[in-house]
């Protein structure tokens, strides 16, 4: 599906769309859920922005691309999706060009980001193709995340990250990090800092809103906002 020359009014629609056909599906066949949902406006920004057949779209875990499905040519497939001889529920390479690599493990997407990054390297090929790496909040406690960042920053290789931030896992995160970065939220300079954001981000009217939502969660009508 091109979706390069739509306007952000036909890319809401759009996102409209593939959410009724992933719940759709999904209600039918099972399968993952809240996070493919979550993740619909920032894989249709994905495609919109970059070419998924010559830019290497690595999805960590992997279980919130079924709008990448979607979007790829596998849309009248999408019924048998997890079904035998159906579509998988996670990125394939045999299934479509437009998938890079068999994911279905967390914590894996900037490691495999780096690989491909190096591969493009070795071919001379950075100035026409970059991978696009998407990975979650929960997936950044895992010890192999950093080792892939200390890699990328020694080697400087270009790479796109996406942290979809929507604080969330499958069990609670713990260790030195998680401890930090929830006391530095609670903090009194994190709390001031996001009510002069806050301030500051209302003179410039609903344009600066939209601009200034985090992971899609609503602005509150009371101009207050949500988990930021």
């Amino acid at each position: 599906m091109d979706i390069k020359s739509k306007n952000i009014e036909e890319l809401e629609h759009l996102c409209g769309d593939i959410r009724e056909e992933i719940l759709r599906v999904v209600s039918k066949n099972g399968g993952h859920l809240s996070s493919t949902l979550g993740a619909t406006e920032l894989i249709v920004a994905m495609h919109k922005v970059f070419d998924s057949k010559k830019d290497p779209f690595i999805f960590d875990v992997s279980h919130q691309a079924y709008a990448h499905k979607l979007l790829t040519s596998r849309w009248k497939e999408f019924d048998t999706l997890r079904e035998f001889g159906g579509l998988c529920g996670y990125t394939k390479p045999c299934e479509s060009e437009h998938d890079y690599f068999v994911a279905g493990h967390s914590s894996t997407s900037i490691s495999l980001g780096v690989g491909a990054a190096k591969g493009i390297a070795i071919k001379g090929e950075e100035d026409s193709r970059i991978p696009v790496v998407m990975i979650g909040d929960g997936s950044m406690t895992a010890g192999m995340v950093y080792e892939a960042l200390n890699e990328l920053g020694d080697r400087k290789y270009p790479m796109i990250i996406i942290l979809n931030d929507n604080e969330m896992s499958i069990a609670k995160p713990i260790g030195a990090l998680s401890r930090i970065l929830s006391s530095a939220m609670a903090g009194s300079f994190y709390q001031k800092f996001k009510k002069h954001t806050e301030n500051f981000v209302d003179n410039f009217g609903d344009g600066a809103h939209y601009l200034a939502k985090k992971d899609g969660r609503e602005f509150k009508a009371n101009n207050s906002w949500d988990n930021v």
